[in-house]
């Protein structure tokens, strides 16, 4: 599997990247060590995991995620693996029921106890990269690099990130970074796919500018985008199915992907793709990797079989009429804007 550099960082790592939000709920410890296994064999080294992972139907299942992916790597050598995770940080009310005793956020302190927490549920002595999950708004940016830079100099983390950032928020910390001194955030996860196309709008030519890589989260739109999901269908197993029975806080998402104009856009993608023999997965996912921008597409499996269809996007390189049906589906049903 190819390889791209993370930022201005040494790290390099697989195009397409194991996001680990299922594992410990939707997969349970055995499914997720195979699907680990499959991902593995297949070329993936980068493992993205948060310390409130999975999307738990109980808070007390938060952390399960860095303890089934400790279990997995500790047969590893550690550097055939780049290990990511993140701070909570404030959650926008979503997850209730903080990882750690007292609130979440993201000062010098609750950094340090954070990371300890992690390498420990990981079984590991440091994160190749770790990430701010959400911003702290009532927080100076300074207090969080500065917690941040601490990290990277004792070694316990080797790089910085943020996600769910917006562009004022990147550059800000990016200039702030740069006159104080410290580590700056190499990396921005945020949610992009042909059903969200909102970094495009001014995040793409920030980290073009300064080389900030995208870890595209979600390429498939929580499933949408495999076409599994029908007006009125809500198939088992599925993600937004289980969000919905098990996860009430996450219905805003569910909203904004599940509606008659995604549908409808996913239907006419799924079309393209079949003009050029693709799967619909598989085409979603290479179509995250046409963008030079982004260091890494993070997917996601309940199952090992799960996988094939987006490892298979590593293969492919879509040619630019497929990218411009894409453009001309996206003006005509425009992606969502909440």
């Amino acid at each position: 599997m190819k390889q791209r550099r993370l930022g201005r960082t040494g790290l390099m790592v697989s195009e397409i990247g194991m996001g680990t939000m299922t594992f410990g709920s939707m997969a349970d410890e055995a499914t997720s060590l195979r699907i680990l296994d499959r991902a593995f064999d297949a070329g993936v080294d980068f493992l993205d995991i948060a310390e409130i992972y999975p999307v738990p139907p109980d808070p007390s299942y938060a952390g399960r995620s860095e303890e089934i992916c400790g279990k997995w790597l500790a047969d590893k050598p550690r550097d055939a693996v780049i290990v990511a995770s993140k701070i909570a940080g404030p959650t926008g009310g979503w997850f209730q029921g903080p990882v750690r005793h007292g609130k979440t956020g993201l000062d010098r302190h609750q950094i340090e106890t954070a990371v300890e927490a992690s390498l420990r549920r990981i079984g590991t002595d440091y994160l190749d990269l770790y990430q701010t999950h959400w911003p702290d708004a009532g927080l100076p940016i300074e207090e969080t690099l500065e917690g941040l830079d601490r990290l990277v100099e004792s070694g316990k983390v080797r790089a910085v990130g943020c996600s769910n950032e917006s562009c004022a928020g990147l550059m800000e910390s990016l200039w702030v970074a740069d006159r104080a001194g410290t580590a700056r955030y190499e990396t921005i996860q945020n949610n992009f796919s042909l059903l969200n196309r909102r970094f495009e709008d001014e995040l793409a030519a920030a980290c073009r500018k300064h080389d900030v890589s995208l870890l595209a989260y979600s390429p498939l739109a929580a499933g949408v985008l495999s076409g599994k999901y029908r007006e009125g269908a809500w198939p088992e197993g599925a993600r937004f199915s289980f969000y919905r029975e098990h996860s009430p806080r996450t219905q805003a998402m569910v909203k904004r992907f599940v509606n008659p104009r995604c549908l409808e856009a996913s239907d006419r993608f799924a079309a393209v793709a079949a003009e050029h023999d693709l799967a619909p997965v598989t085409f979603a996912t290479a179509w995250t990797l046409s963008h030079r921008f982004v260091g890494s597409s993070l997917i996601g499996a309940t199952s090992p079989e799960q996988l094939e269809e987006s490892l298979a996007a590593a293969e492919v390189t879509l040619d630019p009429a497929a990218l411009q049906a894409c453009d001309a589906i996206s003006r005509e049903i425009p992606y969502p804007l909440g």
